[in-house]
């Protein structure tokens, strides 16, 4: 019999991390909790292959800091970010350092176990970054020039108020074209829009590295 797939939960609240494990085990995989990151980061090195879920708010070391932690290590286990304050410069963090998801609580069954296996599909594709970021480019090249540039300065975990104020149009104007980006990259969430983003290759002050984003105004 195969190996059931292994999901590590890191979250401090007890509560959530039964309720999770008994969603997860029903659903055939295995479950390991822990909870701290300091008692996560302790065994992951000899932990079995798996994906983790990392609650985000956690004392003494937070979710950021452990997904940091696993990077600096080069430890590379896709990580999943549960968060119940989802905001944009959050998921910017968590985006940049590789994260295959931000999931907002509470969560369904279903989103869980749809970001899990995308979690699992990035350890198995040979040629997984490369892929996502041939996908990436060719989404988003069907953005605007000014779509791309609220996109560029959302993964820079600017709000829709500095947006305005750096573009010099009205904050309703950023909604208006961060709704229409959303609908062209066909996402339902900035965590799926940004994670585009960042697999198309994107430099630390935001610009992407893409020629795409050189277009002509439309």
């Amino acid at each position: 019999m195969a190996a059931r797939k292994l999901v590590h939960i890191v979250d401090d609240e007890h509560a959530i991390r039964r309720s999770t494990s008994f969603m997860l085990q029903t659903a055939g995989y295995a479950v390991r909790t822990w909870p701290t990151g300091a008692a996560f980061l302790k065994e992951v090195r000899q932990a079995p292959e798996g994906c983790v879920l990392l609650d985000i708010r956690m004392p003494d070391m937070d979710g950021i800091a452990v997904q940091q932690r696993l990077v600096a290590g080069g430890i590379a286990i896709p990580v999943i970010v549960l968060t119940g304050h989802a905001d944009v410069s959050i998921a910017v963090q968590a985006m940049k350092a590789g994260a295959v998801d931000l999931l907002e609580k509470p969560f369904g069954k279903a989103a869980l176990i749809a970001s899990i296996e995308a979690a699992f599909d990035r350890m198995t594709t040979t040629n997984g970054a490369a892929v996502r970021a041939a996908r990436a480019n060719r989404l988003l090249d069907v953005l605007t020039r000014r779509e791309r540039e609220v996109l560029d300065r959302l993964a820079r975990g600017l709000q829709n108020k500095a947006i305005a104020r750096d573009l010099g149009i009205s904050p309703r104007t950023v909604e208006v074209h961060r709704a229409n980006l959303m609908i062209k990259l066909d996402v339902r969430s900035l965590s799926e829009a940004l994670r585009l983003v960042f697999a198309a290759g994107i430099s630390a002050d935001g610009s992407t590295r893409s020629a795409c984003i050189r277009k002509t105004p439309r």
